[in-house]
């Protein structure tokens, strides 16, 4: 009898209740080769090839971001780089229909859902809260305050419960996050109210500069099992693996299975933003040990092995550099709002106090010839 993949997952994964010590998930070794879980499963070339092109848009469009923010031309910039996988293989993951709660460094994950690059970078330009409406791409605007969004996902959650629907609320966290209160809150309202949640922890040993076994005696994915929660430890690093098992939480989730964790081992290899330095907490051994792990040359080193020719590559490089100008070209076209703007984002609908202090800002506007 020949297994589906959902089946060979669930007996691959029957050691997610054994709290003892476990290695990651993982289809692909870090020298590209399948694993044993990888050659039992099987691989879809296809597949790989989208999550690759996916997370390569991604850090180039990190490092175009980056260096946007060096020249002045951001304000501030939170990188995603080394975290690619994690954030494209769980999104991949999700029905279109499924909304998505991120933190502040989703790019990678925020891309892949559609989201253009101008709509990411104006918040860091300062020209907006937020550059895009969250219902849209089923993708909610970002959360500076650590942890937040775990609860709005709760929250969220409970509405699609009530509303009888089937939908998956996926929500990303840091393993910094972790420690905070609105995270354990929300694993445990997740839990005792069995709301569809996945909570996607991108565990990048770091803290800001507090290394992960200094914030956490546990690991997360045994912590998860405290509250109730279904959980999962899988290399982040492995886009594959990533996917494959967002899949099957998700699936058990909307089966009633109740709400799940994913904690996913990556590596931040930018600091925490672009005002941090990070050589001044972590060691360039460190670093060499996770460049090794680098999902990209890992994804990448399989697809060459499985024969996807060079001509793709060549094509997907062109790309990416008219991709890296059209970063450029709409940053700088990223112009701050007219103040008139303002008193359209008050509220949701017509408001007699708003609509008066517009017209007595009009005038003003008037009398003095200038906007500002």
């Amino acid at each position: 009898m020949t297994l589906s993949t959902h089946d060979a997952l669930d007996m691959l994964l029957t050691a997610e209740h054994d709290l003892a010590d476990r290695p990651p998930f993982r289809m692909i070794e870090q020298d590209g080769s399948p694993t044993a879980a990888g050659e039992q499963l099987g691989i879809d070339i296809e597949l790989a090839k989208v999550l690759y092109r996916d997370m390569a848009m991604a850090r180039r469009f990190d490092h175009e971001a980056l260096a946007l923010q060096r020249k002045g031309d951001l304000n501030l910039w939170l990188m995603s780089w080394g975290q690619e996988a994690a954030q494209v293989g769980s999104v991949r993951a999700l029905r279109s229909d499924d909304m998505v709660f991120p933190s502040y460094r989703e790019h990678a994950a925020a891309l892949t859902r559609g989201l253009s690059p101008a709509e990411l970078m104006s918040q860091w330009r300062g020209v907006s809260h937020a550059g895009w409406e969250p219902d849209k791409h089923r993708f909610h605007i970002y959360s500076l305050v650590l942890g937040t969004q775990t609860l709005h996902a709760a929250g969220y959650a409970a509405g699609a419960l009530i509303e009888g629907s089937d939908e998956v609320v996926a929500v990303y966290f840091g393993d910094g996050a972790a420690s905070q209160g609105d995270v354990n809150e929300a694993l445990n309202w997740a839990a005792v109210g069995g709301l569809p949640v996945l909570f996607i922890c991108q565990n990048n040993q770091w803290a800001i500069s507090t290394p992960t076994q200094r914030q956490m005696k546990a690991p997360l994915y045994k912590r998860a099992h405290g509250f109730g929660l279904s959980s999962f430890h899988v290399d982040g690093n492995d886009a594959l693996a990533m996917h494959a098992v967002t899949q099957y939480a998700c699936e058990r989730i909307r089966q009633g299975g109740g709400p799940a964790l994913i904690e996913a081992m990556t590596y931040r290899f930018g600091g925490h933003s672009s005002s941090d330095d990070p050589k001044r907490y972590r060691s360039d051994a460190e670093l060499d040990v996770w460049r090794a792990r680098d999902p990209l040359p890992r994804l990448e080193t399989y697809l060459r092995h499985a024969d996807v020719a060079a001509t793709w590559f060549d094509s997907l490089a062109s790309e990416l550099e008219e991709f890296a100008i059209d970063v450029r070209t709409v940053c700088s076209g990223l112009n701050p709002p007219e103040l008139t703007d303002l008193f359209d984002r008050v509220y949701a609908e017509t408001h007699p106090v708003v609509t008066a202090e517009r017209a007595a800002h009009r005038e003003i506007v008037a009398a003095n010839g200038t906007e500002r």
